[in-house]
C-alpha cells in the first residue's frame, strides 16, 4: 500500500464515518440555499474519485459511473444543477456511489505505479495535475468534506 493510499483510507474512513446513520432528510438539508448538502458533499466526493481514476486509466464508465463522475463539477465549481436531485439523494445511494468510487481509486491509489504517478490529467478545479498530483489531492478530499459535514451537521436547524 502506498503512503497516499493511507492517508486517503483514513481521510475517507472519518468522512463515511460523519455521514454514518444519517437519514436522507438529514443529508438533503443545507445550511443555506447555495450550500452543499451533505449528501452532495458524499457525491462529489465520490464524483472527483471516479473523474481522476477514469482519467488515469482511461476507463469506460458506465451509465452510473458517468452520473456520479460529473459530480465532481456540476453544481460544485460551475453553475450546472447538480446531477443528483435531492430525491436521489439518500443512505443507499450515497453507500452506493462511495463503494462504485473505491472500486475505481483504491487499486490505483494503493500500487501507485510510476506511470499513472506521471500522467496528466484535468482536476475538477480545471487546472491539468499529475498522478501525483491527483493521489496528493485525493489523499485528503474526502477530510476536507468532512470538516464541512461536521459543521452543517452542529449548525442550529440541522434536522434531529
Amino acid at each position: 500500500m502506498s503512503d497516499f493510499a493511507k492517508s486517503w483510507a483514513l481521510s475517507r474512513k472519518r468522512f463515511i464515518d460523519e455521514l454514518s446513520g444519517l437519514d436522507s432528510r438529514q443529508l438533503n438539508w443545507r445550511i443555506h440555499p447555495q450550500s452543499l448538502s451533505i449528501g452532495q458533499m458524499a457525491m462529489h466526493v465520490a464524483g472527483v474519485e471516479v473523474s481522476f481514476g477514469s482519467q488515469l486509466t482511461c476507463q469506460e464508465l458506465d451509465a452510473q459511473g458517468q452520473k456520479i463522475k460529473l459530480a465532481a463539477t456540476q453544481g460544485v465549481v460551475n453553475d450546472e444543477p447538480f446531477p443528483f436531485g435531492d430525491s436521489e439523494i439518500n443512505p443507499e445511494s450515497v453507500a452506493e456511489a462511495l463503494e462504485y468510487s473505491r472500486k475505481v481509486w483504491e487499486p490505483l491509489i494503493s500500487d501507485a505505479d510510476p506511470a499513472v504517478r506521471v500522467k496528466q490529467i484535468k482536476s475538477a478545479l480545471g487546472p491539468m495535475i499529475d498522478g501525483d498530483g491527483a493521489f496528493t489531492r485525493l489523499g485528503f478530499h474526502a477530510a476536507y468534506h468532512q470538516g464541512q459535514a461536521y459543521l452543517v451537521k452542529t449548525a442550529p436547524g440541522f434536522p434531529a
